[in-house]
């Protein structure tokens, strides 16, 4: 069991990359005086990823010490879309998008931080709250006088974007505005966020102080690698791991990590102590290691019974080259389908031209006989094990 101290410690140092002003934010966490913190994130997506989890799992640190903790759904700023890391415009999402991914992500969200402790709950603001009350004049004087054309364009993906002759959309300006001005309303003394987002978050500091309060303290941690191994996770990549996805698939897509992420995944997604996970690195190979990492993960998502079978089902399919019994069923009408039916009716992929893509790889196997003609029609009896791509296994029913 961590002392306060040594809770404070990790608070302040465990996968972070920045503080802005550390001794500010040091001083106000001993004080006793309950801070607010705020974390904001749009619903751009249906799903939460261990991306998202990161810095989650820092707002439950605060949370646990006693915080009050903010998490702003960016509900309106949506529709416009974060312009930080892009190189080209965000296609417009309509409401009922928004309304869709919004569903989940409380439901989510709530694996990690706590929205129904009767001592400390979490607060959820919705930002449409205010923007969709404010009238044009009060924008005007609000949010567009705060900033000039000159803090703007020292954003660097604007600045890229412009010295390659990209559009920017007058909306794109806009964002770092609201973000900034939500800050303000929910009287944020600090905010999360990662690397990448640093520029709003100090926008938000200064948006603060315009409105003659003290600038909120900031608090940035790394940015989680995904699947590829080299750019952020991202759904909009396909390098992610939901945090909806099952104890199998999570267990199978951390296994297919590049070893250099290992040691990063644990100190960013798991609550094994620093110096366990460097004695693990030291005593395990590469593969038990990732392993672990797996077992770790699944289980704070699916709980420890899940993570053990997730484990042993991995171990069964690619070490001894069985097949679990209790894989998901696949159902179709007619025992004779293309190789090409087959893949697109299992939803392993989104289109056919994937589907295709797939099978011409190598990526079918049914019964341990490997597929590569997309037009070639199979006689099923029902029952036959098929594996589709990497990871992904079926049992066929008539």
């Amino acid at each position: 069991m961590l002392s306060r101290e040594e809770k404070l410690h990790r608070l302040l140092t465990r996968g972070v990359e920045e503080i802005i002003e550390k001794e500010h934010l040091e001083k106000a966490l001993q004080s006793g005086k309950p801070l607010r913190v705020k974390l904001g994130i749009d619903p751009t997506a249906s799903d939460l990823h261990l991306g998202h989890a990161v810095v989650l799992r820092k707002l439950k640190e605060f949370q646990e010490l006693g915080h009050k903790i903010v998490l702003i759904i960016g509900d309106f700023t949506a529709r416009i879309g974060d312009p930080t890391g892009r190189t080209k415009e965000r296609p417009p999402l309509e409401p009922e998008e928004v309304e869709k991914n919004m569903k989940t992500f409380k439901e989510q969200a709530s694996r990690i931080i706590s929205f129904s402790s009767s001592k400390n709950p979490a607060e959820i603001r919705y930002n449409s709250e205010w923007y969709k009350k404010m009238k044009l004049e009060e924008f005007m004087y609000k949010m567009m006088s705060l900033f000039s054309v000159q803090n703007l364009l020292g954003k660097e993906d604007f600045e890229k974007r412009i010295n390659e002759r990209q559009s920017i959309q007058l909306k794109e300006f806009i964002y770092p505005l609201l973000q900034a001005y939500d800050s303000a309303v929910v009287k944020a003394d600090v905010e999360i966020g990662g690397t990448d987002q640093t520029f709003n978050l100090l926008m938000g500091r200064a948006a603060q102080r315009n409105f003659k309060m003290s600038g909120q303290d900031i608090l940035t941690v790394s940015l989680l690698e995904g699947l590829d191994g080299v750019k952020k996770m991202s759904k909009s990549l396909d390098n992610f791991i939901a945090l909806d996805d099952e104890g199998a698939q999570m267990f199978g897509k951390i296994m297919s990590l590049p070893d250099k992420l290992i040691s990063k995944y644990f100190l960013l997604t798991t609550d094994l102590e620093e110096i366990e996970i460097k004695t693990l690195e030291k005593s395990l190979s590469p593969r038990d290691f990732k392993a672990r990492l797996g077992f770790e993960i699944v289980k704070i998502y699916h709980g420890e019974k899940a993570a053990e079978k997730a484990k042993g089902d991995f171990e069964s399919i690619f070490s001894k080259k069985e097949i679990p019994e209790d894989i998901q069923i696949l159902n179709i009408k007619n025992k004779n389908i293309s190789s090409l039916d087959l893949v697109v009716l299992s939803g392993v992929v989104k289109s056919k031209s994937e589907a295709r893509r797939l099978i011409e790889q190598g990526g079918l196997e049914v019964q341990g006989k490997v597929f590569q003609n997309p037009k070639e029609v199979m006689n099923l009896e029902g029952g036959e094990a098929v594996k589709i791509g990497k990871r992904h296994f079926f049992r066929i029913k008539i």
